[in-house]
C-alpha cells in the first residue's frame, strides 16, 4: 500500500507490529524512541492517497497475512454473552460474511454507494458485519442506541433522509409506528430468527447471498460514516466523517495510546450506538491487526466485568472512568487479571483519586485519551510517558492542538482557554467532514486558523493539557470561573461520596454559584445530611481553592447519564435553572 503519511515510522503501522517485547515494560530504552517517534509524527506532513476503502485496504491486507501464516494464531473477533454463547472470526471469515452483507444491501434492499442506512442495534455480531457490509459498498453507516424512542428514531429518519433501517425486534415496532411519515425510508431490514410483516429478515437472505462481492472503490474523502450529537442547544446535528478521517485517523490511536499489536485482545465496553464503539471497537483495533472482544452485557455490571477480565486472555480494557469508579468501589483486589496488561479510558475526565485505586488493586495505569465525535484522538498519554493524574496527557499526532482565546489567538502556557486544532493552512484528514446540512454550525466551530473543540483546558509547560470543563458546564460565580471537573475531583476523594457532579444553581447576589450532587458511599446513607454536607464543604475547601466549594450540596440516589456512560451535568443545570 502506498506511504501515507512522509515519515518511515507510519509506513511500519501498515505491516505487523514489531513483536510485543517492542513494549515490554523493562526496555525503557526502546519506549523511549517509540515515545520520541510519536511525538514527532506531528511534524510530519499529510499525503493523503487518493483512494481508500477500509476493507479492502485494512481488513482483506490482515486476512491475506493471517493466511500466510504472518499474523498470531488469534481471532480477529471474539464475542460472548452472559448465556455463554461465543462467536469467534478470523479475518478470512469476517471477510466472507461481510462480503455476502454487501450483497444483501446492494440487491434485496436495492442500495446503492453514498445511500444512507440508519442501523440501531446492541452489541451483537450482526452489527460488526453490517459495519464492514457498508464499508464495502460505500454505504454511509449510521450507528444508534438501543435505547432510542419512537420520536428520536422519526428525527433521525428524516434529518438523514435513510433509505434504509436496521434493527432487531425491541425496536421494530418504534419503526413501524413512524414509518407512515417518513418519505425518504424505503427498506427496513430485520436482525431476527422470526419474520415481521412488511420487513425482510437479514438472517434468512446472509444464507442465500452470494459470497463474491468486489469492493467499491471509495476516494478517501467520500462520505463514511454519520453520527448523530448532541449540543447544548437545538436537536442533535449530524457529524459526518470520511473513509479517511477514521479508517486512516485512528491507526497512530490504535498502535500508541492503545498500545496495540496483533497478539493482542481488546475488550472495549461502549454500547454500538455511541462513537467510542467506533474508536476502539472496530477501526482501531483492526487497523492494528488485533482481536476485538465483545461481551453482550445488558448492562454494566462490576462483578461480571471483573469475572470477564479474569476468565479470558484479554490483554487490553477501555471503559468510561464512571466504570472505573464502580469497579474500584466494588473491589477487584481479590481477581487476578492475568493477561491484562493496558488500560485505557476516554469520553470524560478521570478522577486521579479513582486513577490511584486501579492502581494500587490491580498494578495498573490508566492510560487517558481525549477527543470528540468531530475527531480522533485529540490527546493521550501513553507507554512511555510520564503520566500526571488527571491529565488528559499530550497532543495526539498528527493534530497541532493548542488553548486559544475567543478570537483564535493562542494563549500562554498555563492559562485556561478554549481547546482547539489548528486547521489552516492545512486541515488535518483525520477531522470531521462538516455538520451534515448545517452549514452555520459548520462555520461556527472555526475562529481563525484552529477547530475550537467547545472544552476549556490548559496546557502546561511541559504540553500537557488539563481539562476543565465544556464552555457551557464552566460556573461563572461572583467573577471567578470554575471548572465542574476539579470540584468533582476534590469531592470524590472524601470517603462519603460514591459518585458525584457539580453545576451552576442560581444565586441572588452571586449570579450562580456551585452546587454538588452527590451519590453516598453505603456506609454513609445513615448520617446526618446537614452535618455530612458541611463536611463536604470544608473537605472541597482544604483539598483546592476555598472559593470552588459548592455551596449547595443534594444527595441522590443516582445521576443521570448518557447510554455510555457519561454523567450529563445539562440535565441536572437545567433542572436547577427550570429548564427542565
Amino acid at each position: 500500500m502506498k506511504t501515507l503519511f512522509k515519515l518511515r515510522i507510519l509506513q511500519s503501522l501498515w505491516t505487523p507490529p514489531s513483536p510485543s517485547r517492542l513494549f515490554h515494560k523493562d526496555n525503557r530504552r526502546l519506549v523511549a524512541h517509540i515515545v520520541s517517534h510519536y511525538e514527532s509524527i506531528n511534524r510530519c506532513e499529510q499525503e493523503l492517497p487518493e483512494h481508500f476503502n477500509f476493507a479492502s485496504d485494512v481488513l482483506d491486507k490482515w486476512s491475506q497475512l493471517e493466511k500466510a501464516g504472518k499474523r498470531p494464531a488469534i481471532a480477529a473477533f471474539w464475542w460472548i454473552n452472559d448465556k455463554r454463547d461465543e462467536v469467534k472470526w478470523s479475518f478470512e471469515e469476517l471477510g466472507f460474511l461481510s462480503r455476502k452483507a454487501a450483497n444483501v444491501l446492494s440487491d434485496p434492499c436495492g442500495l446503492q454507494r453514498e445511500d444512507r442506512v440508519i442501523v440501531i442495534l446492541p452489541r451483537i455480531p450482526e452489527w460488526w458485519i453490517l459495519n464492514v457490509a457498508c464499508i464495502r459498498t460505500g454505504i454511509v453507516f449510521i450507528p444508534g442506541t438501543s435505547q432510542l424512542t419512537a420520536k428520536d428514531i422519526f428525527y433521525r429518519l428524516q434529518a438523514s433522509k435513510a433509505k434504509c433501517i436496521i434493527t432487531n425486534d425491541t425496536l421494530a415496532p418504534a419503526v413501524d409506528s413512524v414509518m407512515p411519515d417518513c418519505q425518504f425510508l424505503k427498506t427496513k431490514l430485520i436482525v431476527s430468527e422470526g419474520s415481521r410483516d412488511g420487513w425482510l429478515n437479514f438472517q434468512e437472505l446472509l444464507k442465500v447471498a452470494p459470497a463474491d462481492h468486489n469492493c467499491i472503490k471509495t476516494k478517501s474523502r467520500d462520505p463514511m460514516l454519520i453520527y448523530f450529537t448532541s449540543g447544548s442547544t437545538g436537536p442533535p446535528k449530524m457529524v459526518e466523517h470520511s473513509h479517511s478521517s477514521y479508517g486512516l485517523g485512528f491507526t497512530v490511536s490504535g498502535r500508541y495510546w492503545l498500545n496495540l499489536t496483533p497478539s493482542d485482545i481488546f475488550w472495549n465496553t461502549s454500547d454500538t450506538g455511541w462513537v467510542k464503539s467506533a474508536w476502539s471497537s472496530f477501526f482501531s483495533p483492526w487497523s492494528s491487526g488485533s482481536c476485538v472482544f465483545i461481551h453482550n452485557m445488558p448492562q454494566f455490571e462490576p462483578t461480571t466485568v471483573a469475572n470477564t477480565l479474569s476468565r479470558y486472555p484479554i490483554t487490553t480494557f477501555c471503559t468510561a472512568p464512571t466504570a472505573y469508579c464502580m469497579l474500584v468501589q466494588h473491589g477487584v483486589t481479590s481477581y487476578k487479571f492475568m493477561s491484562l496488561r493496558h488500560c485505557v479510558t476516554g469520553g470524560e475526565p478521570l478522577n486521579p483519586e479513582v486513577m490511584e485505586q486501579w492502581k494500587t488493586q490491580t498494578g495498573l495505569d490508566i492510560y487517558e485519551g481525549y477527543g470528540q465525535t468531530e475527531t480522533v484522538t485529540i490527546c493521550a498519554n501513553v507507554k512511555g510517558m510520564k503520566i500526571k493524574p488527571g491529565s488528559m496527557g499530550k497532543a495526539s499526532p498528527p493534530y497541532d492542538v493548542q488553548v486559544v482565546g475567543d478570537q483564535g489567538d493562542i494563549l500562554p502556557r498555563g492559562e485556561e482557554g478554549n481547546i482547539a486544532i489548528r486547521i489552516k493552512p492545512t486541515r488535518p484528514f483525520c477531522l470531521f467532514s462538516q455538520y451534515l446540512d448545517n452549514p452555520e454550525k459548520t462555520a461556527s466551530t472555526e475562529h481563525g486558523n484552529f477547530y475550537i473543540t467547545g472544552d476549556r483546558g490548559i496546557m502546561d509547560e511541559e504540553g500537557y493539557f488539563w481539562f476543565v470543563g465544556r464552555s457551557d458546564d464552566i460556573i461563572n460565580s461572583s467573577g471567578y470561573r470554575i471548572g465542574p471537573f476539579e470540584v468533582e475531583s476534590a469531592l470524590i476523594q472524601h470517603p462519603a461520596v460514591a459518585e458525584s457532579a457539580v453545576a451552576s444553581s442560581p444565586d441572588p447576589i452571586r449570579g450562580e454559584v456551585v452546587k454538588a450532587f452527590v451519590v453516598l458511599a453505603p456506609d454513609f446513607l445513615s448520617h446526618d445530611p446537614e452535618k455530612l454536607a458541611l463536611e463536604l464543604q470544608e473537605h472541597v475547601k482544604k483539598v483546592t481553592a476555598p472559593y470552588k466549594y459548592p455551596r449547595k450540596v443534594e444527595f441522590v440516589q443516582e445521576l443521570p447519564k448518557t447510554v455510555a456512560g457519561k454523567i450529563q451535568r445539562k440535565v441536572l443545570r437545567n433542572k436547577e435553572w427550570g429548564r427542565a
